[in-house]
């Protein structure tokens, strides 16, 4: 049965395409050959018709938190972002060419118009598509209230929404006080959440669930576990 076949199929012509290039190297045995045979293996899903998609939602406090972003950014994501940024020169043409999906957050209907394509766009184009579910930049140690936008997405293309979480950056970054230090950021990847049967009256239960799960890991990331309950 194909799916006995499945667990040696892959790795089996993985190692056959993978092995030339490591031989070839005078350097055979490296951690550094993971890159190839990640590259390798992912081309797989394309035989099989197989299809990876998800929502992923993170806290937002300032642009710092791009370069969090590029260590866990997995391949073919596409961020959703103001509008106003598509004109911030050439900042704004990078973005625009890295394929951001723009959204008018003055403009409630226009903002559910972008998101119901975003859903589209995911099944037809298989991406994932990352948001910040607080709408915008906020570095005061907490959580804002989340926005349903991401949320809706995810019921309606019944993908997961998978929660990324860094730690407060507070303690050596405040723009009110013109503080930058050096500092240490804790980034988790959180379990998935599946949206599979839900629909849009579960929304706003998804989103409530979300936003505990992610507050409470902001707050023991940032070693102040205790704080959840004194401030809910």
């Amino acid at each position: 049965p194909v799916y006995c076949l499945h667990p040696f199929v892959v790795p089996g012509r993985a190692s056959c395409l993978c092995s030339p290039f490591f031989l070839a190297s005078p350097t055979v045995r490296t951690p550094r050959w993971w890159w190839i045979i990640k590259t390798v293996v992912r081309t797989f899903k394309y035989f099989f018709g197989l299809r990876f998609e998800a929502i992923i939602v993170s806290n937002h406090q300032s642009i710092l938190d791009m370069m969090g972003l590029m260590e866990v950014l997995p391949d073919n994501c596409v961020q959703v972002g103001k509008k106003e940024l598509m004109y911030a020169g050439t900042v704004g043409l990078i973005i625009y060419l890295g394929g951001v999906i723009f959204i008018n957050r003055k403009s409630t209907s226009s903002a559910k118009m972008v998101m119901a394509e975003v859903a589209k766009t995911m099944a037809t184009d298989n991406v994932k598509v990352w948001v910040y579910p607080e709408g915008t930049r906020n570095c005061t140690g907490d959580l804002l209230p989340f926005k349903k936008g991401a949320f809706h997405v995810a019921v309606q293309a019944q993908v997961p929404v998978i929660p990324v979480v860094y730690s407060s950056f507070t303690t050596f970054y405040n723009p009110k006080k013109n503080l930058f230090t050096s500092g240490k950021i804790k980034v988790e990847v959180l379990p998935p959440i599946e949206t599979k049967g839900l629909t849009s009256d579960d929304v706003s239960e998804l989103t409530d669930r979300c936003y505990r799960i992610m507050r409470e890991t902001l707050f023991r990331l940032s070693g102040r576990p205790g704080e959840v309950k004194d401030s809910s």
